[in-house]
């Protein structure tokens, strides 16, 4: 009989946090700023998200502008890569893309506020809308061909809507609802994908800090976010499930915080999140890698201002604090995967809203991301 002797072998010890998360690095490989420019008789600023179209290899970004100073719109940007030295060269804008609403119209004046976009396996965009809560403005999130036509909307649970008799205090806070906004589909980029997609595919998106029932009275609690995860096939959308997202606290002298971005990296529930806060000193970004796996559902939780002891929440670990990067930060609120470096490395590109301020810069930050 043998018998084999396991208590003299040195096993490595293996966190339960390192099992949770992958091992996740980024190199920052450069900036650059877009100059302030009118394209087509609109004013390029606003940049609150981005996605890549790895099919035509462009990318669409966003603008945040509320069909204020021109219609509500994505545009069509040409990235001219220096694939040697691995930096962005120029960005070009190539086309502008006005959205239409369900009756074929474009927005009106105040009716949207275009915060977050995804790119779909069905070559179709997602975009989401905060609201304009003086305005009488529901935020929203649809989807839309390339031509910018509205096709269809996800179904927005009543919670995060104002109470229709007005009798309780509940929904989206003004200019703190759906800003981030991601799906499951990598097969537009080069992070092992399959572009041959079949419906269904999922969506998520959050919430950029508490919903008004789920505002804590003690301020040194971190606000607690909600994030959504939907189904969406051919005919329908279907919201499978919530997850409590825990916002960092604002570091000290913050007066604006907030997650302004989430972006998928893979299909077993791992995401980055962006969090941005704007204060005294300027602007703090911070980059996180979540894992929701294992995260409560909280869907039947009609308010998280009390006792959340008994809620697994979405796990976060800090990848990237920007300030190391020791150089001007700008509003930083978009992000998405894009082209693969030469090397082969995935590229992750960052994009800022300028606010179409004057003292801004619509900035385009370049990392390669290494998931190990």
């Amino acid at each position: 009989m043998l018998a084999l002797g396991l208590t003299s072998c040195t096993l490595p010890q293996v966190s339960a946090e390192s099992r949770l998360f992958l091992d996740v690095s980024l190199e920052f490989l450069g900036e650059y700023d877009l100059p302030k420019q009118d394209f087509d008789g609109t004013p390029v600023g606003g940049l609150s998200a981005i996605a890549y179209d790895g099919g035509r290899d462009r990318f669409y970004a966003l603008s945040d502008d509320r069909s204020v100073l021109a219609p509500a719109r994505f545009y069509t940007l040409n990235i001219d890569w220096d694939q040697p030295r691995r930096q962005i060269q120029a960005v070009q804008v190539e086309d502008v893309t006005l959205l239409r609403d369900q009756t074929g119209d474009l927005y009106a004046r105040n009716s949207i506020d275009p915060e977050g976009m995804a790119l779909t396996p069905r070559n179709t965009l997602l975009i989401s809308s905060e609201g304009v809560p003086r305005a009488d403005a529901l935020p929203f999130i649809a989807e839309y061909d390339l031509a910018g036509n509205w096709l269809a909307d996800l179904r927005i649970p009543s919670r995060y809507l104002p109470d229709p008799e007005g009798e309780v205090e509940q929904g989206i806070q003004e200019n703190l609802g759906f800003e981030a906004l991601t799906t499951n589909w990598l097969g537009a980029t080069g992070s092992g994908g399959n572009p041959a997609w079949v419906d269904p595919f999922r969506v998520f998106t959050a919430t950029e800090s508490a919903l008004i029932q789920d505002i804590h009275e003690d301020p040194a609690v971190p606000p607690r976010n909600r994030f959504l995860h939907y189904l969406l096939d051919a005919s329908q959308s279907t919201l499978i499930s919530e997850h409590l997202y825990p916002l960092s606290l604002a570091p000290f002298g913050g007066l604006f915080h907030g997650l302004s971005a989430l972006t998928l990296i893979d299909q077993g529930g791992h995401f980055l999140s962006l969090e941005r806060t704007f204060g005294l000193t300027g602007f703090t970004v911070k980059l996180f890698q979540l894992a929701s796996g294992g995260a409560t559902d909280t869907s039947s939780i009609p308010s998280f201002s009390g006792d959340v002891g008994g809620i697994a929440p979405i796990r976060k670990q800090l990848i990237l604090d920007l300030t190391a990067l020791g150089i001007p930060l700008d509003n930083l609120e978009g992000m998405t995967l894009g082209p693969p470096l030469a090397d082969g490395g995935q590229s992750l590109i960052l994009v800022s809203d300028d606010n179409f301020d004057d003292n801004q810069i619509n900035q385009f930050l370049l990392f390669r991301l290494d998931i190990n």
